[in-house]
């Protein structure tokens, strides 16, 4: 079963992904790279609560 997460920008915390996290990764925190609107270029995008 997968559970939906959100994404937030490192630098500025702008939530602005959501993803699924499968039971393999549940222990890990999720951090992916993705393009912030908001700071204008890619940057990493961690997982929150």
């Amino acid at each position: 079963m997968s559970q939906k997460v959100v994404l937030a920008c490192h630098y500025c915390k702008s939530r602005n992904y959501t993803t699924n996290k499968t039971e393999q990764n549940r222990t890990t925190r999720l951090e992916i790279k993705k393009y912030c609107n908001t700071c204008g270029k890619h940057t990493a995008h961690v997982e929150t609560k």
